[in-house]
């Protein structure tokens, strides 16, 4: 392990969120925290749950996302988890889900389990399926809409994360487009940046033409060479132009770098990445 990396661990102080105003989580004039999607340290993570937790704070990160296995719990592991979290200063913003999440025999479950870590928002990963007309991905809006309408009433609303599926055109439409234009405004519009990127399509421009609904960014890096192996900042995604548009168009509440795997190790990998992130933030300053 570099003398850096060791640094990084001891040295970086996490940035004050700051309070919500009218309805968002962190003011304009403030710092958007950065977290990591646990699915980087998929691994560490079921070997070792609260030794990854303090793990992932003491390297900097602000706040994290678990994902789909994290619906097994029970009520008590949730706040187990959740007493983890608070003791090293990490919030819980979102959760990945399955499909089985924004049933009805599944909302309520997936409801109490996101108010015990204090998240915001319940994110669909993915349909769980292969879709292949538009009409399926208005049924998956659709089912969008239905569980949002529940969560609202707890304080909680549903989310939407593309692949790459959502962003090749069937029948000259892109899916994506459907997903935003058939939920409500109040559904997130959680955007993979290198799927997005891989499939060919413009991350900056999908921003800018949907304001106030890209409350969060998964910054997974994509290379034609490497695919989603390189580290951040080490692929083809413009950053400094994504973080302006989230910053000034797409209502960007807070970031999660995610890695589906690299040639270090997991938690090496996460630490290396956020590195990388704080030093491209400072250079744009």
């Amino acid at each position: 392990m570099s003398t850096r990396l060791q640094l990084s661990r001891r040295g970086f102080v996490i940035g004050a969120a700051a309070a919500p105003v009218a309805g968002r989580l962190f003011a304009r004039d403030k710092k958007i925290p950065v977290g990591l999607e646990l699915y980087s340290v998929r691994g560490e993570l079921a070997k070792d749950p609260q030794g990854t937790l303090q793990g992932v704070a003491k390297m900097g990160y602000e706040c994290v996302e678990f994902f789909a296995p994290y619906y097994q719990w029970t009520p008590e592991q949730a706040k187990e988890i959740r007493k983890q979290l608070d003791d090293v200063k990490l919030k819980c913003y979102s959760t990945h889900n399955g499909e089985q999440s924004f049933t009805p025999e599944g909302l309520s479950k997936a409801i109490e389990l996101n108010k015990i870590l204090g998240t915001r928002f319940i994110v669909l990963s993915s349909p769980g399926r292969k879709l292949t007309t538009l009409d399926e991905y208005k049924q998956i809006a659709d089912m969008l809409n239905r569980a949002n309408n529940t969560m609202s009433a707890e304080g909680l609303h549903a989310g939407y994360h593309n692949h790459d599926a959502e962003w090749k055109p069937i029948d000259g439409t892109k899916p994506m487009v459907v997903i935003a234009d058939n939920t409500d405004k109040s559904i997130m519009l959680q955007l993979d940046v290198g799927t997005c990127i891989e499939a060919g399509s413009d991350p900056v421009a999908w921003i800018n033409s949907h304001p106030g609904r890209i409350k969060s960014l998964h910054l997974k890096e994509w290379s034609p060479q490497q695919g989603y192996k390189p580290l951040f900042g080490e692929g083809v995604a413009p950053w400094k132009e994504i973080f302006a548009a989230a910053e000034k168009k797409g209502g960007v509440e807070y970031y999660l770098i995610e890695q589906e795997g690299s040639r270090f190790p997991e938690m090496e990998t996460a630490d290396r990445c956020l590195i990388a992130y704080r030093d491209l933030r400072a250079k744009s300053a």
